[in-house]
């Protein structure tokens, strides 16, 4: 599932997948609010190092707990490309993927957040994007680590370009159904 947040890492879109996965509706999860679906536990983790990636303006990987809507857990992995803007390349935000972990890949893993190189875990279902500018979105973020890790990077400006203006896209959905509210 997709996200993007602005400058301070507030969320400004998820994904609708984030509410079959956590039972929290998107309006609820904006902002702050997606915190409330994160283990207790793995809380600090996961605030502190969303903090550090927006103060340095780099990419984040998280692992961590969410709370489904039975109140069960479940792994995840998570982390965000910077976006800069057009003008002045100022950083506003981050463009970033949550994936919900195979059962059987989470049984010696701990919580943990790195500001690192993003680079997005195999699919699982229950977090695969369902409509297509997320999936967009999703293969973008994939070509992003694939770029950075087998050359051509030449063309990470075009690409970071393209996952700029897609999230702002997304970010525009949630503008719209909040006035229309």
């Amino acid at each position: 599932m997709i996200f993007v947040t602005d400058a301070v890492g507030a969320c400004v879109y998820t994904s609708p997948e984030w509410t079959t996965l956590t039972g929290q509706e998107v309006a609820d999860a904006l902002g702050l609010g997606w915190l409330d679906r994160v283990y207790s536990d793995d809380r600090t983790i996961v605030a502190e190092t969303m903090a550090a990636a927006v103060r340095r303006g780099e990419e984040f990987s998280v692992r961590y707990r969410l709370l489904k809507p039975d109140r069960t857990l479940r792994w995840v992995g998570a982390g965000g490309v910077p976006a800069f803007g057009m003008l002045g390349h100022n950083f506003i935000g981050y463009f970033g993927t949550v994936t919900e972990l195979a059962a059987g890949a989470t049984d010696t893993i701990t919580a943990y957040g790195k500001i690192e190189r993003f680079v997005p875990p195999a699919p699982h279902p229950n977090t695969m994007p369902n409509c297509r500018l997320d999936q967009v979105a999703d293969h973008l973020l994939l070509a992003h680590s694939l770029i950075e890790s087998d050359g051509g990077k030449e063309a990470l400006p075009d690409l970071r370009s393209a996952l700029f203006k897609i999230g702002r896209a997304l970010a525009a959905r949630i503008e719209v159904k909040e006035r229309l509210n």
